[in-house]
């Protein structure tokens, strides 16, 4: 009786540290991945960063081509993109860097949950083969191609309804407009900073 107990206990041990190493070799696995991630975990936060002022860049300009005399519009243009960019330099880092920290507690849980063992290594597998690397190198270059297709096919119908926009969200807010042609179109003074 005690041989038996003790192969059984001798099984519950084996298999429970087998069970040990896989979650080890699973949790190696997807912090692999995260780390591959990197890259667009930063780029997430510096879309972020963007997003969060863009409102502010949007206004400063419709402002600066209503409200600014046209002999200073441009040293005041200057000084807005600088204080854009000051922003974004400033900002970026912080949320980068909360980014790729907060990043393993918020996607280890739904890696876990959702691929084995085997599916990682073959997700990592795609993610480090040329084929992968090949299909990431030509995804902007499509996207690009695409957006611009679609701009062109799409701007005639698009700019007047973007021009009656302008002019009634003006009217709305009680802001002079240009006798309801629409604003002049930006010269986009205070634009995003460029992509580091």
């Amino acid at each position: 009786m005690k041989k038996i107990k003790l192969a059984l206990l001798t099984v519950a041990l084996a298999s429970s540290s087998m069970a040990a190493m896989a979650q080890d070799n699973k949790a190696a696995l997807i912090k692999q991945f995260i780390d591959i991630q990197r890259p667009g975990i930063e780029s997430l936060a510096r879309g972020l960063v963007e997003q969060s002022s863009a409102p502010i860049a949007q206004a400063g300009s419709q402002y600066l081509q209503t409200q600014v005399p046209e002999a200073k519009r441009e040293s005041a243009a200057k000084a807005a993109d600088a204080e854009l960019k000051k922003y974004f330099d400033d900002a970026y880092p912080v949320v980068r860097d909360k980014a790729v920290q907060l990043a393993p507690g918020a996607l280890t849980p739904l890696l876990e949950q959702n691929f084995s063992e085997d599916e990682l290594k073959q997700l990592l597998a795609w993610i480090n083969s040329p084929l992968s690397k090949k299909y990431q190198d030509l995804n902007p270059k499509m996207q690009t191609a695409l957006t611009e297709k679609l701009v062109a096919e799409t701007r005639g119908s698009i700019e007047p309804k973007m021009r009656a926009l302008d002019t009634n969200v003006a009217k709305a807010l009680g802001a002079p407009t240009d006798g309801g042609q629409g604003s002049a179109p930006a010269k986009a003074p205070a634009k995003a900073p460029a992509k580091k």
